[in-house]
């Protein structure tokens, strides 16, 4: 059976946000590690959901919603990666988000040139 990148992906980059927020937490970074958390584990759930989109038209509605996930958590680890007194996250964790956002961004385009 062929590896499904857009599901995998978004699952290991939730795994290391998960890691990433508890470090958070024990710094006591409790808003900012609770809005990282949400965001940046919702993408995946949200790309599981779009798996049972009911059209096309739903399902890129969907990967529009996990976009916009996407784009938040980026500015909460931009923030975390510029202010003194936080945790920088690794570099390799803003390298997977930039890899999931181009799959979504080619998912949502080639679709919608199917509709």
């Amino acid at each position: 059976m062929q590896k499904n990148v857009i599901l995998e992906k978004p699952t290991e980059f939730a795994l290391e946000i998960i890691s990433f927020t508890a470090n958070l937490k024990k710094e006591k970074h409790f808003e900012i590690s609770s809005q990282l958390f949400r965001s940046g584990t919702s993408i995946g759930a949200n790309i599981n959901e779009s798996q049972n989109a009911e059209s096309r038209k739903d399902f890129v509605h969907k990967l529009k919603i996990v976009a916009k996930e996407a784009s938040e958590t980026r500015y909460w680890l931009y923030l975390c990666t510029k202010s003194d007194s936080l945790i920088s996250p690794k570099p390799d964790l803003l390298k997977q988000l930039e890899t999931i956002e181009k799959l979504l961004s080619r998912i949502i385009a080639t679709t919608k040139s199917r509709m």
